[in-house]
């Protein structure tokens, strides 16, 4: 089994905490339709987030894999989040396939502003 699909892996644990943090957001949002309102920006942002805990989990890795695992992690709980926010009638399904790039894009961002601000590896 590679290290991508291993229990301790970079990319598990960011797709982890930046999934359950979307779920909370859609779920909040379902309740409090002033939270709903800044999906767009929230779950973006936490897509790039995602990509910035890839990027300090994973302190070794070249620019290029960051960037390709960022936008895997953020984009997963992007498509996530919009997936269950879209189940639960709070929007249409056409924002699922949008969510999950954006929070694609904004997680490869994040990954390489988390290797700009993690440093290097010892």
């Amino acid at each position: 089994m590679s290290d991508s699909a291993t229990a301790g892996s970079p990319l598990l644990k960011a797709t982890t905490i930046g999934t359950i943090l979307q779920v909370l957001m859609v779920v909040g949002g379902h309740f409090m339709p002033q939270l709903a309102q800044l999906f767009p920006v929230l779950g973006t942002g936490l897509g790039g987030l995602t990509g910035l805990l890839f990027a300090l989990f994973n302190k070794g890795a070249t620019g290029g894999a960051l960037a390709g695992g960022g936008a895997a992690a953020g984009g997963i709980g992007g498509l996530v989040g919009s997936a269950i926010s879209m189940a639960m009638g709070d929007v249409p399904g056409a924002t699922v396939g949008i969510a999950a790039g954006s929070t694609a894009v904004a997680g490869a961002i994040g990954a390489i502003l988390g290797k700009l601000l993690g440093g290097k590896s010892a």
